[in-house]
């Protein structure tokens, strides 16, 4: 089988998450302000879940949450986080494309976090990948995306970002090391060498390193997208100072008839 990205990664990315986020409640915490309009267990597509912690995290307080990832070994990351809170989801190992095929019932709402979208191959496959998620979510649905603000990494260019400290998890420190290849075009795929390394047993070095390649987007682009995917702008987190931004969506309606049982609520 062809390794997918964070098939390596998937061994530490703890190191790579932020404090807030490592926990299922702290991944809930984050985005369950944008879900409490919907009635639960209203159903949620995590699509790009990585190690599951937002997926269990809202399995845990309610919602009834299908995670699935183009990573066979993030999916069992998710799966073995499930078992360890006594949570039953449904993990999947899924590329976006390849959606439609899994004949789902239509999800009140379809997550795409942690800057994923980027995966996708330039801007066909972005759109290809956006109207795939569109596809799986019932009319009116919401729709949640977050992205690195990629004018910003293109103005800083090619270079290596140093954590200034280490990160512990599990009583072992990490340092963590990005080195991005910036070409000149925003057609051409743009590479980050993400690189941890273990330091708990000095003067022994455990290194994981994996090289991504990432197709990126203005914010302007990604709007246009979610429009051709049938997919209104509701919310926009987007500043040009921003590391990182959030949008919301809603799946526009063909008609306008009686909604699911699980729609938002009035």
């Amino acid at each position: 089988m062809t390794a997918q990205p964070y098939d390596t990664l998937a061994n530490v990315y703890e190191w790579l998450t932020p404090d807030e986020l490592l926990t299922p409640a702290g991944s809930a915490n984050m985005f369950a302000p944008l879900l409490e309009p919907l009635k639960r267990p209203a159903r949620i597509l995590d699509c790009a879940a990585g190690t599951g912690q937002l997926a269990v995290g809202l399995a845990t307080i309610g919602f009834d949450v299908v995670a699935t990832d183009a990573s066979p070994a993030m999916t069992n990351c998710t799966r073995a986080l499930a078992a360890t809170h006594g949570i039953q989801l449904e993990a999947l190992t899924c590329r976006w494309e390849e959606l439609p095929d899994q004949k789902f019932e239509p999800f009140d709402a379809v997550l795409c976090v942690g800057n994923s979208l980027a995966h996708a191959v330039a801007r066909a496959g972005r759109q290809a990948a956006l109207a795939a998620m569109a596809g799986v979510l019932r009319p009116e649905g919401l729709f949640v995306v977050t992205s690195r603000n990629w004018e910003k990494v293109r103005t800083r260019g090619s270079g290596i970002e140093l954590d200034d400290r280490t990160t512990e998890r599990h009583g072992r420190p990490g340092l963590v090391v990005h080195a991005w290849t910036i070409p000149e075009t925003w057609e051409e795929p743009h590479y980050l060498d993400i690189a941890v390394a273990l330091l708990a047993n000095l003067p022994a070095v455990t290194t994981e390193h994996e090289r991504l390649t990432l197709w990126p987007f203005t914010h302007q682009t990604l709007e246009q997208d979610l429009q051709t995917a049938g997919l209104t702008r509701s919310t926009s987190t987007y500043a040009p100072v921003a590391e990182r931004y959030l949008v919301t969506a809603y799946k526009t309606a063909k008609n306008h008839g009686p909604s699911r049982s699980n729609t938002r609520s009035q």
